[in-house]
């Protein structure tokens, strides 16, 4: 079967891009190196095609209760054109996907998923609504989404022909006061689009959503805009390195069907007791799980030699096998090998010496704190 196209693919190829199958979708890996890419995400910018991952539009004078109901978080709570980070669980309490959710207005939410699994989310959430006024739309297909990451990104925003803040259509908030965490609504030639002070690479940035038609106008006006200020496409291996730097999860990395929130040291995101004490899809099993021993944690690990650890590596502490590694690269912004795994509790601890088996040879690691890395503020 032949992986779908972004509607930014012609861009990419005349940009001489690498391009790769993933999650069902082809899509860019790089376009000149990967760290000539991460370097410029970490010093000024970098533009992004996410146009692969899933929107799904929630709406309906039940919308906020019946994502209560369906998701870990309390997203009742959550005000008008702010987003918060939340996952959709199984009954047994492991992880179908994490996602991200905006509220446009109070019955209006935009649900943003991975794209290996925004069908799968989808089907879950259709089942989720019996007894709760609401309509599912999977605006997917239909939606592009680019992102600008990177220290010089509200500049480039700022400065990119076309694109305006409409007081009309955005309520009354300004670009310049946006929160993180936050929504606008502005106008791309005229038309609406909707941008996001969100993204996946720990710096700060946005992300822009729009009608896919109009996707490569709005990619062309940023790339121009940008120059000046050092805007480089980037693929998804500088993406992925940027998002290990930041210690954020990858589904089917750290994250899966057999991993709850807890176990990945997200915890925080659950609200097992919710305005009105709604139960919801898996509160019991995570209650059981908030309440037990770990039997695994996930960890930070640097390397002391200059072989990296690979996800699926193996973690020793002396011959024991304590753990397994979840994600590991070297890091072109500290210049050291660096990698998540989950490890058992005893091996957890911040400083402690262990050993990644990488293709045979045990090679030294020490366990470090989370997030590897953290932008100036």
């Amino acid at each position: 079967m032949s992986e779908t196209r972004s509607p930014l693919h012609d861009e990419h190829v005349a940009l001489g891009a690498t391009m790769t199958p993933f999650a069902g979708w082809l899509m860019p890996l790089r376009y000149s190196s990967d760290i000539a890419e991460h370097t410029a995400v970490r010093t000024a910018a970098g533009l992004f095609d996410l146009s692969h991952m899933g929107e799904i539009a929630v709406h309906g004078p039940d919308a906020a209760a019946f994502l209560d109901h369906a998701l870990v978080g309390a997203i009742s709570q959550v005000a008008p054109m702010r987003a918060k980070y939340t996952m959709i669980c199984a009954a047994d309490g492991g992880i179908i996907d994490d996602l991200v959710v905006y509220r446009l207005a109070d019955d209006d939410y935009m649900i943003v998923a991975n794209a290996s699994n925004a069908a799968t989310v989808y089907g879950e959430l259709v089942e989720r609504t019996a007894g709760f006024s609401v309509d599912l739309r999977d605006d997917s297909s239909a939606t592009a989404l680019v992102a600008v990451q990177g220290p010089r990104a509200a500049e480039i925003l700022r400065a990119t022909a076309g694109l305006v803040e409409d007081a009309q259509i955005s309520g009354g908030t300004a670009f310049d006061a946006l929160r993180y965490y936050a929504c606008l609504r502005m106008r791309f030639e005229g038309q609406p689009v909707l941008v996001g002070r969100t993204g996946y690479t720990g710096e700060d940035g946005y992300e822009i959503w729009l009608e896919a038609d109009r996707a490569v106008a709005l990619w062309r006006a940023l790339l121009a805009a940008g120059q000046p200020f050092g805007l480089v496409p980037a693929g998804l291996a500088a993406r992925d390195s940027l998002r290990l730097e930041a210690g954020m999860p990858l589904y089917g990395n750290e994250l899966d069907r057999t991993t709850t929130p807890y176990d990945a040291g997200l915890g925080r995101v659950v609200v097992l007791d919710k305005p009105g004490s709604p139960d919801f899809v898996g509160r019991a099993a995570l209650v059981a799980r908030a309440e037990a021993e770990p039997h695994r944690v996930l960890v930070g690990i640097v390397g002391e030699s200059r072989r990296a650890a690979r996800h699926g590596y193996p973690v020793l502490s002396g011959a024991d096998v304590v753990g397994t590694v979840t994600s590991g690269a070297p890091s072109p912004t500290l210049g050291v090998p660096v990698a998540m795994a989950y490890v058992t509790p005893d091996v957890a601890a911040e400083g402690t010496p262990l050993a990644v088996d990488v293709r045979g040879r045990a090679e030294p690691v020490r366990v470090v704190p989370l997030p590897f890395y953290r932008r100036p503020r």
